[in-house]
């Protein structure tokens, strides 16, 4: 399935369709505030299988995911204050935040430590998807076999579109990844510097 969404008007008939494709446990491309994203719903163990499968990664790497906003981020990880008063700055936004997982956070996308990476992306069908899904849905990037970021749809449903089972077209994308920030033991500490500004930060 292709469908093209409205990325400042999301058009709930098919962010609804959409999220139903993920409570079948399908796998699905769709626009973030960075990248295009490949995921599924965050309990679906398969899909999140098939994805390992289609990114070509090792088990031992774990996955992000998005959350509808800062209060759903506290379902899913412990947020001290001054975590809190952070993300509350900088989101939605193109960051991805480390924190230690709760316990809701499904083993299989969680390596041998305890934390997970979450983002609140700054897209309007993205977030509109996860508050219609009412769970974190997996957030990877689109890439090719040898490592591009894929950014237009047209070619994204070209190279992937067989292999899953929904692209959502949010327009053509500036491809540049987010920004990756521990705030484990509140320490802050930044791991890779993408879009999000982190001179405040550092």
């Amino acid at each position: 399935m292709y469908f093209s969404i409205n990325s400042q008007n999301p058009q709930m008939r098919l962010i609804k369709k959409a999220a139903e494709v993920l409570r079948d446990g399908g796998v699905i491309i769709y626009p973030t505030d960075t990248v295009y994203g490949l995921g599924c719903d965050l309990f679906n163990k398969k899909g999140i299988e098939r994805i390992y499968d289609i990114k070509r990664r090792n088990k031992k790497q774990p996955f992000s995911f998005v959350c509808a906003d800062l209060k759903d981020i506290s379902r899913y990880a412990r947020v001290s204050d001054y975590a809190y008063k952070t993300m509350k700055r900088l989101l939605p936004g193109p960051y991805t935040f480390i924190l230690e997982a709760s316990r809701l956070v499904p083993k299989i996308i969680l390596p041998k430590r305890q934390t997970t990476g979450i983002r609140v992306p700054d897209n309007r069908i993205c977030l509109a998807l996860v508050r219609e899904l009412g769970q974190p849905i997996i957030s990877t990037s689109v890439k090719t076999d040898n490592g591009d970021i894929l950014s237009d749809p047209y070619e994204i449903r070209e190279k992937l579109g067989h292999r899953v089972d929904l692209v959502i077209d949010g327009g053509i994308l500036v491809p540049e990844q987010s920004s990756v920030v521990n705030l484990v033991d509140d320490m802050i500490e930044v791991i890779r510097v993408g879009k999000g500004d982190v001179s405040t930060l550092i």
